[in-house]
């Protein structure tokens, strides 16, 4: 894995401070968790480049994230659901495999052709998911047609990918990048690689004849509603000019347990960001030559991305028929009067006076 460099990693300062305070909030942390049981499963629609399919989405509940382990992502919750102990069996693994198939049969009557598998980390770490457990799900899958795997760009190579490429599964590897911007990363974020990392990773993904899926963060900790929107406005049009970057979905931050934004949050120093906001640049960035999406986790509730409440449902639907038409006309359909606040908001609020309204 990167290390990151001296100068961000100085005792007390940097990524060290941001580490520091992230182990003592993880370790208020005493749940536990079932190594047989997925983390979560459900049913959904999705847009690819092969067009709109329904897919299986899946959270292996694995040993957590290694950079978590460290300190991780100031607004990363995942590693609290991870199980005790570092690592988790393949035959434990396989089970959430098989919980996850059980899931799709009751509740659909085909099957999925698009497979999304996650992690609290990195699908292909080995740390987390062993090479041996890798290859059995590529054979569990290879008679669908797409299949997504998230990771670090530290694990991706033309190995661990060309396991699903081999089988003859459609695949893309899903990098959380979070912002495009090195600094917003290091700083808002605690992520620890650059973008060229991205870039090499998407390189390394094409080489083993496969796409690249980049994930965005809408408003980390630190930022504006203001900068937040332009951050991701400037990183969707830089990722839709890396080769084989063939998809952005941003996703608007929202409160997790065991987080430091849940420590800003309930501090009054944090609110997540306005569902205006998506649609802002959603619409502004529909002619890029990539397609965009966004999921907002907990729309319209005060932990997630929200407006004034009497319109969020409005603008969640808006947004979730942009993604898979990608016509951005649809957000001339909803309007509300807050939207005059938010307008306020975009135009007053300043980074050291977070946030302007709630």
């Amino acid at each position: 894995m990167s290390k990151p460099s001296p100068e961000v990693y100085e005792e007390g300062k940097g990524m060290d401070a941001h580490n520091s305070v992230m182990r003592d909030i993880r370790s208020r942390n005493d749940s536990t968790y079932d190594p047989r049981e997925p983390t979560r499963v459900w049913l959904d629609e999705d847009n690819t480049p092969d067009g709109v399919y329904q897919s299986l989405t899946i959270i292996l509940n694995t040993g957590g994230c290694r950079w978590a382990r460290a300190g991780g992502c100031t607004m990363c919750g995942y590693v609290a659901e991870s199980v005790e102990g570092g690592t988790v069996a393949h035959e434990d693994l396989m089970a959430q495999i098989q919980h996850c198939l059980d899931h799709e049969a009751e509740n659909s009557d085909e099957q999925s052709g698009l497979i999304k598998i996650y992690t609290s980390g990195s699908f292909l770490d080995e740390r987390e998911v062993p090479a041996e457990t890798r290859q059995a799900i590529a054979e569990t899958f290879a008679d669908r047609e797409r299949i997504v795997v998230e990771s670090l760009p530290d694990f991706v190579d033309e190995e661990t990918v060309g396991d699903f490429v081999d089988v003859g599964l459609e695949t893309d590897v899903a990098v959380g990048l979070e912002t495009a911007t090195d600094r917003v990363r290091h700083d808002c974020v605690n992520k620890y690689f650059d973008f060229a990392d991205f870039e090499a990773a998407s390189e390394a993904a094409q080489a083993a004849g496969a796409g690249v899926k980049a994930y965005l963060l809408m408003k980390p900790p630190f930022l504006s509603e203001a900068e937040a929107v332009e951050d991701m406005k400037r990183s969707v049009r830089r990722c839709a000019a890396v080769d084989g970057c063939h998809t952005v979905s941003m996703n608007p931050c929202n409160v997790q347990r065991y987080t430091m934004v849940e420590e800003l949050y309930h501090d009054g120093g944090y609110r997540p960001p306005w569902l205006w906001s998506v649609a802002e640049v959603l619409e502004s960035t529909a002619d890029e030559d990539v397609i965009v999406v966004s999921d907002p986790v907990g729309h319209g509730s005060d932990r997630g991305p929200h407006n004034c409440g009497d319109c969020d449902d409005k603008v969640q639907r808006a947004i979730k028929d942009f993604d898979l038409r990608q016509d951005p006309s649809v957000f001339e359909q909803v309007s509300c009067e807050c939207e005059a606040t938010w307008d306020a908001v975009i135009e007053r609020e300043r980074s050291y006076s977070l946030p302007l309204a709630r």
